[in-house]
């Protein structure tokens, strides 16, 4: 403690500095910022790593994927499966027509006429391949001069390699109505010519199986003409044509 004398001569007592008043302000650690950033930097390196590592996984998995069907496929080099139409059998052929009208004194001809069919189509079906052949379900439609009749459906079997099999469906149409022009031509190519024509059009789906890997499909278009004879109800004449598409 000190005395200071003022202006009168006396001495006033002059108190000690008060240490314990002080604020000490404590200043950032100068590496605090520079720590939480580099933090950052690390975390955001470490995703970006992780995600090139999954992209470099993801792309040799496809192209070992790829590089096995390439080695699948020139090993096995497959072949076209073969579906043919081989047999056509007539259960029931029936052509029914309406009264016939005259028109500006021409000769009488029906309005309509309605034609019910029966038959049974046996196909064959031959892979010639090292590997079995999934085949999926096939439908087929028959027609006349670009109208439709009727469907049959062969449901999806496996062919084993090397092997020939046999599948049938039967196509029934039921009075199916044909007007007008339609209906005079089914006349007249009945009751006169006694042969109809008729186009059985269908498509054929078909994947290899090697393994538990089934290869992309093949399609097999299936397109042909058939004749019947209404009086011997029975087939006079049959013509078919495919065309396939490699795998």
């Amino acid at each position: 403690m000190t005395s200071r004398a003022n202006v009168n001569g006396e001495h006033a007592i002059r108190p000690p500095p008060n240490h314990h008043h002080r604020h000490h302000h404590q200043q950032p650690h100068p590496h605090s910022h520079y720590q939480s950033g580099g933090s950052y930097s690390s975390s955001s390196a470490s995703f970006k790593g992780c995600c090139c590592c999954l992209f470099l996984l993801f792309s040799f998995l496809a192209l070992l994927v790829l590089a096995v069907v390439l080695i699948i496929v020139l090993a096995v080099k497959p072949k076209k499966p073969q579906f043919d139409l081989e047999q056509v059998g007539v259960q029931y052929m029936g052509i029914t027509a309406s009264p016939s009208t005259t028109v500006d004194g021409g000769p009488p001809s029906p309005t309509s006429a309605s034609l019910s069919l029966n038959i049974k189509m046996l196909f064959t079906a031959v892979n010639p391949n090292k590997v079995g052949i999934k085949y999926g379900e096939s439908r087929f439609t028959v027609m006349y001069r670009g109208i439709p009749l009727g469907k049959g459906v062969v449901p999806g079997f496996y062919q084993p390699a090397h092997s020939v099999r046999q599948v049938e469906t039967t196509i029934a149409v039921d009075r199916a109505n044909l007007l007008q022009a339609d209906a005079a031509d089914l006349i007249k190519d009945a009751s006169l010519n006694d042969r109809v024509e008729l186009r059985i059009l269908g498509e054929v789906g078909a994947k290899i199986r090697v393994l538990d890997f089934t290869s992309p499909g093949v399609q097999v278009s299936v397109d042909c003409a058939i004749v019947i004879s209404p009086r011997k109800q029975s087939l006079t004449y049959k013509q078919c044509g495919f065309d396939g598409l490699s795998v």
